[in-house]
């Protein structure tokens, strides 16, 4: 594992839930993107290790049957694979950005993947601790994690796009030390 102790601050960052979220976006029907979020949102970074955990049952989006649909089988299968998790192998910066890669695993498969975005901080907030905000995107072929479900549509062509867009927005707090 490669860490530039630079780039991301030392010590344990614990994810701040409330202002915090993953998503995801697919072009649908050649036509537009379709967005989703995850509610359930875990994260650390910890002696520059970052490290987080999305609960596939908090998967939202705006049809309910979908959601259903989503958690089955075809899509997230949320009952053998309840979590979609991930841990950073590198730490760099390119210019302005940062760049992370790490091990991505889904439905089982784990893949290296690498996602680039922005770190902001630290600094003070309300409470008095430190925090920290980490903005990452990569994309992904969904069938490398065995996400193929697809349907055709009228017009020719299939539903769902292969290339899967992977949001994540982490807000991460220092605790005060005691």
């Amino acid at each position: 594992m490669t860490v530039s102790e630079q780039i991301l601050p030392a010590g344990t960052w614990a994810v701040d839930p409330v202002h915090s979220k993953a998503s995801f976006a697919v072009k649908h029907a050649g036509l537009s993107t379709f967005r989703g979020t995850f509610t359930d949102v875990a994260a650390t970074l910890e002696d520059g290790v970052l490290t987080g955990v999305v609960k596939v049952d908090s998967v939202e989006v705006p049809v309910d049957q979908l959601k259903g649909h989503l958690q089955g089988p075809d899509f997230f299968d949320a009952e053998r694979h309840p979590e979609i998790t991930f841990t950073s192998t590198d730490v760099r910066q390119d210019g302005d950005a940062l760049v992370i890669t790490g091990d991505l695993t889904m439905r089982g498969v784990t893949k290296s993947v690498q996602a680039t975005g922005t770190l902001s901080g630290p600094a003070q907030y309300f409470d008095g601790n430190d925090r920290i905000a980490v903005e990452l995107q990569t994309t992904v072929d969904r069938h490398e994690f065995g996400v193929s479900w697809n349907a055709p549509i009228p017009s020719g062509g299939n539903a769902l796009a292969d290339d899967v867009t992977i949001t994540v927005e982490l807000q991460l707090v220092r605790p005060a030390q005691a």
